[in-house]
C-alpha cells in the first residue's frame, strides 16, 4: 500500500458551538455598536469589545467567585 492511496478521516463535532458562539458575538456587536457614538472608530471599537467581552466576563466572575 502507498502512501498517497492512503486516506485520513476527520470527524469535526464543534460545529453546534461554533454557531452559538457566532450569534453570540453577533448580538455582542449589535451591543456595543448600538452603545456607541456612532462614527468609525466607535463602531471599530464596537467591534473589538465584541470580540473580547467574554475575557472580561471570565475575569470579574472568578473575582467574585475567589476571596
Amino acid at each position: 500500500m502507498s502512501e498517497t492511496s492512503r486516506s485520513v478521516r476527520v470527524v469535526q463535532k464543534a460545529g453546534p458551538w461554533g454557531f452559538f458562539f457566532l450569534l453570540a458575538y453577533i448580538g455582542a456587536a449589535i451591543y456595543f455598536i448600538s452603545h456607541s457614538d456612532g462614527s468609525f472608530w466607535g463602531v471599530v471599537l464596537g467591534l473589538l469589545h465584541a470580540i473580547v467581552w467574554p475575557v472580561y466576563l471570565i475575569y470579574y466572575g472568578l473575582e467574585a467567585l475567589l476571596p
